[in-house]
């Protein structure tokens, strides 16, 4: 399996997180140390190439941010959605102009393929698997239609590099490095 990293902002599961109902058999729910909104997915570089980009991670414009999740959203192919995401709620715009600070130069600096989409702020909590037939995934998408988070509050105040983790039953990702929001 070849490695592929990102940098992403770790988001603490709170009490949200330990009240999701458990999901469908063809859903895979990320563990609390897997929550993160994504600032760049650099993807199947060399570890030293992500390490490069990571560094300019000290060019995050802002300190800490203060942020609310919202409602639950499937994302990827409108057809088949692969990932059921919170999106990020108040302060996503402030997380958004981070992203688009950062994510250009880290992608370009990792040799990594250029991102043209607009940030998205959101936090992935479930994927649907890849087998899954049209009953398993209505089933999927009514699973997460009917969670309501509450709009919690959640901090986010580092930022880290990450890639897959080695046991992924266990979990998907590690994360490599980390450092605090501090700003420019």
């Amino acid at each position: 399996m070849h490695p592929n990293w990102f940098v992403g902002l770790p988001v603490a599961a709170g009490a949200w997180y330990e009240a999701l109902p458990p999901p469908p058999a063809e859903v895979r729910l990320f563990a609390a140390t897997d929550l993160h909104a994504t600032v760049a997915f650099l993807g199947a570089v060399e570890e030293s190439a992500a390490r490069r980009a990571f560094a300019l991670a000290v060019t995050w414009p802002t300190g800490p941010l203060d942020v609310r999740l919202a409602g639950l959203r499937a994302l990827g192919n409108r057809r088949k959605p692969s990932a059921l995401s919170v999106m990020l709620g108040e302060g996503a715009e402030a997380v958004a102009e981070g992203i688009a600070a950062l994510r250009d130069d880290m992608l370009a600096t990792a040799g990594a393929r250029p991102d043209s989409r607009p940030p998205l702020p959101h936090v992935t909590l479930a994927r649907i698997g890849r087998r899954a037939d049209a009953r398993e995934r209505k089933a999927a998408l009514a699973w997460a239609e009917a969670i309501d988070l509450g709009a919690p509050a959640v901090r986010l105040d580092r930022i880290a590099l990450y890639t897959w983790s080695a046991d992924r039953r266990a979990r998907l990702f590690d994360l490599v490095a980390e450092r605090p929001l501090e700003g420019a």
